[in-house]
């Protein structure tokens, strides 16, 4: 649904469960949606607004900042996942969903109602960029933009996806905006940041879930707190999430381990002592990556970025900004 039905919709089912209104004022800018004011018991609150459809945490360092920009933010969303629900109260930012459930502080006013379901969602057919196998096309764009005019023979070739699935993944990615013809025969990757936000709940939902292998625990105790010492196959065996963050910014004690790899799960298990448990604290993943990073012990900043956002705690959403401020933002 677009911006403005989302929040009228919000609006009309607060005032029918709460007999709470509002007051929407629409603004041409590119940060703020609108402005809002909640009349409640013959008060007015004005509010500054921004509109998700559904919040991710990979949006949330986004919303920290815009809330530090502008007092009394609230985000509007169709749905707010509980976690970030609990990281918007803990950095007081108000929140309303298309069902009416709402949390506001102001002054001495709580508004907090959690009692309504979750709206219905319009499922759209997935982008063909968008399913497991495009997701791996485009992350390699992410990493390697220039690729983009590699033949469609090449571009399978180094991405080891099948020639006939290219030309739906680049079809898909002209749909979406994000892939523009500036030659006769030349392209160009454009609306990088917004596609990078697009890419990272969706390899979470699709891609990751597809080159899973496993869940582990390490042998001892001695190889939990001496984990860099471990001698990682060279260009096999990577770390990422936690341990890449720490080994890239020095930043984050990692208290979860996520290693991507080609190697096999029983080599796995050998070379790095680790015993197969669900309940282990070691998530071991194939390799989705095709750029060249020989040498490297760590996944591409970009995916290591993913990573933490994608585990909705606050001290990886932090990490994952400081690898985004060293490593990422002049790309994006």
């Amino acid at each position: 649904m677009t911006e403005t039905e989302l929040i009228h919709i919000a609006l009309e089912y607060l005032q029918k469960n709460t007999g709470i209104t509002g007051r929407w004022e629409e603004l041409n800018t590119n940060e703020l949606a609108g402005k809002l004011d909640i009349i409640f018991d013959n008060q007015t609150i004005n509010l500054n607004v921004e509109i998700k459809n559904d919040l991710r945490y990979h949006q949330l360092p986004a919303i920290f900042e815009l809330a530090s920009r502008y007092d009394n933010l609230m985000v509007v969303a169709n749905k707010i996942y509980p976690k970030i629900k609990d990281e918007l109260r803990k950095n007081k930012i108000a929140y309303l969903e298309t069902n009416g459930n709402i949390w506001l502080q102001k002054n001495k006013i709580l508004l907090w109602i959690e009692t309504q379901k979750s709206m219905k969602e319009y499922k759209q057919k997935t982008n063909r960029a968008f399913t497991k196998t495009g997701l791996k096309v485009v992350l390699h764009f992410l990493l390697q933009e220039q690729d983009v005019n590699l033949t469609y023979r090449e571009l399978a070739a180094v991405t080891d996806v099948g020639l006939g699935n290219i030309n739906y993944i680049i079809t898909g990615l002209k749909d979406l905006g994000f892939l523009i013809k500036i030659g006769n025969k030349q392209y160009k990757l454009i609306n990088k940041k917004a596609l990078l936000e697009k890419w990272i709940p969706a390899f979470a939902e699709r891609l990751q879930p597809a080159i899973f292998m496993g869940t582990f625990r390490f042998l001892s105790d001695e190889d939990f707190l001496n984990w860099k010492s471990l001698n990682l196959q060279e260009n096999k065996t990577w770390w990422g999430g936690e341990p890449a963050a720490d080994l890239l910014t020095n930043h984050l004690r990692p208290a979860t381990f996520t290693l991507y790899t080609t190697e096999t799960r029983n080599d796995v298990i050998k070379n790095y002592r680790l015993i197969p448990d669900e309940k282990g604290i070691v998530k071991v993943y194939k390799k989705c990556w095709y750029t060249n990073n020989t040498n490297q012990i760590t996944a591409p900043p970009l995916l290591v970025y993913a990573d933490l956002l994608n585990t909705g705690d606050a001290r990886c959403i932090q990490a994952a900004q400081k690898i985004y401020d060293e490593y990422l933002q002049d790309k994006f």
